[in-house]
Formats: C-alpha cells, sequence, structure tokens
C-alpha cells in the first residue's frame, strides 16, 4: 500500500511541477518550439476534461472525476492486486486524476502546455499522459489475460475466485479418490503388518 501511495504522490507531484514551469516559463511567451511545426510547448488554460473537451462544464466534470478518483483509490487500496503492472498503472490513473484535479479546484481551469503539432492533436498535460498510459497498460493486460494467459480479466481485477470448470471437478475428485485408495493401501499393510507380529 505504501508504494502505491508513494507512486500517486510522485505523479501528482510531476505534474504539479511541469505546469508550475509552464506557468512561469511559457505563459509569457506563449509558445516554444521544440521541433518546428511538430512538437512545442504551449501555455494553454483548459476549461474542459482531458484534450480540451467539452469546455465549461467545470462541475461537471469536478463531480465524475472526484468519484472516479475515489472509486480507484478504494479499490487499489482494498484489494491490493497482485499484478504490479495493475497497481502501476492504477497509480498513474490516480495521481493524473488528483493533479488535473488540483487545477480545477484551485483556478477553475487545467494547465496544458504538450503541443504535438505533427498530428493536429489537442494540447495536454503530464497529467493527461498518466491517465491515458495508465488505461492503455490495463487494457494490454486485459488483452494479454483473456487472450493469451486464457484467465477472466474482469474476475482477477474484481478479486473473484474462478469458478471450476466439469474437468476440474473431475481432476479433482479423482485426485481425491486417488488419495483414499493411497490411505486405505496404507490402513491394509498397517493390519498385515500388526498380524504377522
Amino acid at each position: 500500500m505504501l508504494w502505491t501511495l508513494l507512486m500517486i504522490a510522485a505523479a501528482v507531484a510531476l505534474d504539479q511541477w511541469t505546469k508550475y514551469l509552464a506557468v512561469t516559463h511559457l505563459q509569457p511567451i506563449d509558445t516554444l518550439p521544440l521541433i518546428e511545426n511538430i512538437l512545442h510547448l504551449t501555455y494553454l488554460e483548459n476549461r474542459g476534461a482531458a484534450f480540451g473537451m467539452l469546455a465549461n462544464h467545470r462541475w461537471i466534470f469536478m463531480i465524475l472525476s472526484t468519484l472516479s478518483i475515489l472509486l480507484l483509490l478504494w479499490w487499489l487500496l482494498k484489494e491490493k492486486p497482485k499484478s504490479k503492472w495493475i497497481t502501476v498503472a492504477g497509480a498513474m490513473i490516480v495521481g493524473g486524476g488528483i493533479g488535473n484535479m488540483i487545477d480545477r479546484v484551485a483556478y477553475g481551469y487545467v494547465v496544458d502546455f504538450i503541443d504535438v503539432r505533427a498530428i493536429d492533436f489537442y494540447v495536454f498535460n503530464v497529467a493527461d499522459s498518466f491517465v491515458c498510459v495508465g488505461c492503455g497498460m490495463i487494457l494490454v493486460w486485459t488483452l494479454y489475460m483473456e487472450m493469451v494467459a486464457k484467465k477472466p480479466a474482469f474476475d482477477i481485477l474484481l478479486g473473484i475466485e474462478p469458478k471450476k470448470t466439469e474437468n476440474t471437478e473431475n481432476t479433482d475428485a479423482a485426485e481425491a479418490e486417488s488419495n483414499g485408495e493411497t490411505d486405505n493401501a496404507g490402513e491394509d499393510s498397517a493390519e498385515e503388518t500388526t498380524h504377522e507380529s
């Protein structure tokens, strides 16, 4: 649990630090081209959701984000996923959500600055990146479990014990029967030894 909280704190700290740098250095100059017309650092005040979608709906996103963050954090701390991959992914999503929530509460908008102009994409920030990468990690893990490992991914995430198949039940019954026969053989051998004595 401690490592999970530390990862969340690190994600929030990195997000807030980069936003501080954006406000301090980018706001006065508007944009800084790292690679001309491909990758810029551009100061933007986003009053909507991730990537600027549905702007000017601050309270809706604050409520939804808060509920989502609390639910995911509760799940991480309660279930304590055995997969480190899932733990890291969940911590990234929670950390990114908290990072953007701090902006919405403190300023009424989120500071964005990563501007990928090569594909004409939305301007975003480190918190958005954490959330997207975390969701992508969970998607990859789910596909792997379902398609390669042949295990029920969502049951594992929710801590549900997998149901025994008919083959598994037959195997268990055969093992129990075999163990019973072994025990009986041992008892018969002991009785024969006693009679001979």
